[in-house]
């Protein structure tokens, strides 16, 4: 079953990136009192006030905000992968904890528990690298990006600028236009809220039991992984 899982996760991430391509159907804008209040003004109030901010995404705006959903989205599926991968024991030495003397102070954690430190273990090690990848992945791909892909920032000179600007032009709001079905950007910012929602939920849920969000994931699964 926790293969099969996985590949949900795996599959729902997948279909969630429709906003890497060029062509798109129609968009309609939502056009809900509270959105038009609450979303939209925060939206023109930082782009008065930080203009040099706002012409690159930064801020409350819909660029930011399907990024941050894209990101969370990507979370979810290391977290299932590493929870899949501890339960079968792929993690070598994986509760052994990092020498002090061989890795440095780098190696070093906080117990908030006994209020000291305590290094990382040998699995928490081989978690963060692979996090580090991805993390240097994205700032490569924020530097110098594919012509065809979607920017992190907005670029005037970058050739999907022109898209970019209409495709957040027509999203926003409480609730993205449900009546687009299929893959489309309404479904991957409704994912990514969704995906963003469920990382809060599962931190507090976690830091509430006092035990790791790999462990509620998979109580939450019902003890699928391990």
């Amino acid at each position: 079953m926790a293969p099969l899982r996985t590949l949900a996760a795996l599959t729902l991430a997948a279909t969630s990136v429709s906003a890497f391509a060029p062509s798109t159907p129609a968009l309609s804008r939502p056009t809900t009192a509270v959105a038009s209040s609450v979303f939209d003004d925060a939206v023109k109030d930082w782009g008065e006030e930080y203009p040099e901010f706002a012409k690159w995404g930064w801020g409350p705006s819909v660029q930011a905000e399907i990024w941050n959903g894209r990101h969370a989205m990507f979370g979810w599926v290391v977290m299932c992968a590493c929870a899949y991968h501890q339960g079968h024991g792929d993690f070598p030495d994986a509760d052994k904890m990092l020498n002090l003397k061989e890795w440095g102070t780098l190696a070093t954690i906080a117990d908030g528990l006994e209020k000291g430190k305590d290094t990382i273990s040998n699995e928490r090690a081989i978690i963060l690298i692979a996090n580090v990848h991805a993390f240097f992945v994205g700032i490569a791909a924020t530097i110098a990006p594919l012509p065809f892909s979607d920017t992190l920032l907005l670029d005037v000179n970058h050739p999907m600028y022109e898209w970019q600007v209409e495709r957040n032009s027509k999203l926003g709001g409480i609730m993205p236009d449900m009546k687009q079905v299929g893959i489309n950007p309404h479904a991957e910012l409704m994912n990514g809220r969704m995906a963003m929602m469920g990382i809060i939920t599962c931190l507090s849920y976690s830091f509430i039991k006092e035990q790791s969000m790999i462990d509620t994931i998979n109580e939450w699964l019902g003890n699928a992984y391990f």
